[in-house]
């Protein structure tokens, strides 16, 4: 075997040789173009391929498949800018609109109680039964009707006896006259001393003396009498009786005197109403400013509503102003008179009183829902002309009754404000500006607060 193994290399090599020497035939043309060799073409053997015909076939195929993942993914997936530029959203869309202005007077709102201009309570003077009791609960009374009787005939037994008193010491008094007239005679004529003349001035002085408190007497027991008719002191709306007639009461001067029932005023009416230190001195600085008057003029005319009222029907003007704050709650207190002809009000209802804090001039008003709060600082986003969102810090005066926002700085009626889309915006971004309306949330007019 090993022989005839050489002997086919030993064969084979004489061929290899010639075939590098001698030039490689151009096959025939008969035979490169005939039928045969094109119709059924024979494929060549894995002998006849030669390895740098297979690296050549590879490397085509190679770059065919880049080519193809080439153009794919240049159809596919767009260019990094393209890519960026689909990929950015457009700036969101936010409502915008400019103050609207409108000539209006500031008012600041305070929380109070109506109370009553004048109230009694109305106790006995004197001690006794009561006779009868001449009202009705809850009835309204004027000054000087009588409310109770009180059993008046002791007193009046009272009175007599001190008239009778009155009428001994006048008769004790005109004896002691006459003896000092006899007296007087006698000293002229020697037949009296000085000592029995002085005795008879002092008699008389002491009858004198006697005799005024007899008189004394007799206007305090007329007085008693009077008392006995408990009479209303004031107009106004009284209250329950306290005590049944038949019972006894107890009456003098002292703490320990008995309640009979109690009178409240009710035309006019009176609220009163605390304010706090800082719009005490807002209100200072006004004053001095010349744009408001002092509440101490008496002339302040003021609003007020009760709790249920949307409106401020009751016209009034502060008349009290307390001379010093309360240490404990820093406040000071202040009271308007209202007039209850239709005696609606009743004292110790809640209401509120809302002050003017500037004169009527054009003012600026935003919804109260554009305000943003950052920490302590309010503040208004505005857009610009190309579209930027700028916050500016504004100084905020009151709540108008239609739900908008009184801005007393730090934006021009020709600032766009945004209205809508707070959360959209930042300030220093981009946004879309859509044009609105500053209105009011509720369709029903109302004043200002």
């Amino acid at each position: 075997m090993m022989q005839q193994k050489n002997k086919n290399t030993k064969r084979a090599k004489p061929d290899e040789s010639d075939a590098a020497k001698a030039p490689a035939k151009e096959p025939k043309a008969s035979e490169a173009e005939s039928p045969a060799s094109k119709s059924s073409p024979s494929p060549p053997s894995s002998a006849d391929v030669t390895p740098s015909w297979q690296g050549g076939r590879i490397l085509l195929i190679a770059l065919a498949v880049i080519a193809v993942a080439a153009i794919g993914y240049r159809f596919m997936v767009p260019p990094q800018g393209e890519q960026a530029q689909s990929a950015a959203p457009p700036p969101p869309t936010v409502t915008v609109a400019k103050p609207l202005v409108q000539n209006l007077k500031e008012w600041r709102e305070f929380t109070g109680q109506f109370e009553a201009e004048e109230s009694v309570e109305i106790r006995a003077r004197v001690s006794g039964y009561l006779e009868s009791r001449n009202f009705t609960d809850g009835q309204l009374v004027k000054k000087g009707d009588l409310l109770f009787v009180i059993e008046p005939r002791p007193f009046e037994i009272a009175l007599n006896s001190a008239k009778a008193q009155v009428s001994q010491a006048q008769a004790e008094l005109e004896l002691a006259q006459v003896q000092l007239e006899r007296t007087v005679k006698l000293l002229k004529s020697e037949y009296a001393s000085e000592e029995t003349h002085d005795e008879r001035i002092a008699e008389v002085q002491g009858a004198i003396a006697s005799r005024d408190n007899a008189l004394a007497a007799v206007d305090q027991a007329q007085l008693n009498i009077d008392y006995t008719r408990v009479t209303a002191p004031v107009s106004g709306r009284v209250g329950r009786h306290e005590v049944s007639v038949g019972n006894l009461v107890m009456g003098g001067i002292g703490g320990s005197t008995t309640l009979l029932t109690t009178i409240v005023s009710i035309n006019p009416i009176s609220l009163m109403f605390n304010v706090s230190e800082g719009d005490g001195m807002t209100y200072k600085r006004l004053i001095a400013k010349g744009e408001i008057p002092s509440a101490r003029s008496n002339n302040v005319q003021v609003e007020s509503q009760l709790m249920d009222e949307s409106d401020w029907p009751l016209k009034g003007a502060i008349d009290f102003v307390d001379n010093q704050y309360d240490r404990s709650s820093g406040t000071i207190r202040v009271r308007a008179s209202f007039p209850n002809p239709n005696l609606f009000i009743t004292p110790g209802q809640f209401g509120r009183v809302r002050v003017p804090m500037s004169q009527e001039k054009p003012t600026m008003l935003v919804p109260d829902a554009a305000i943003v709060t950052d920490q302590s600082v309010k503040l208004l986003y505005t857009v610009t002309a190309d579209g930027t969102v700028v916050s500016k810090p504004v100084e905020l005066g009151s709540v108008t009754d239609e739900g908008l926002r009184i801005i007393r700085s730090g934006v021009t009626p020709d600032d766009e404000i945004i209205i809508n889309g707070l959360l959209r915006a930042r300030p220093g971004k981009k946004v879309t500006p859509e044009q609105g309306t500053v209105a009011a949330p509720n369709a029903a007019p109302a004043s200002q607060r």
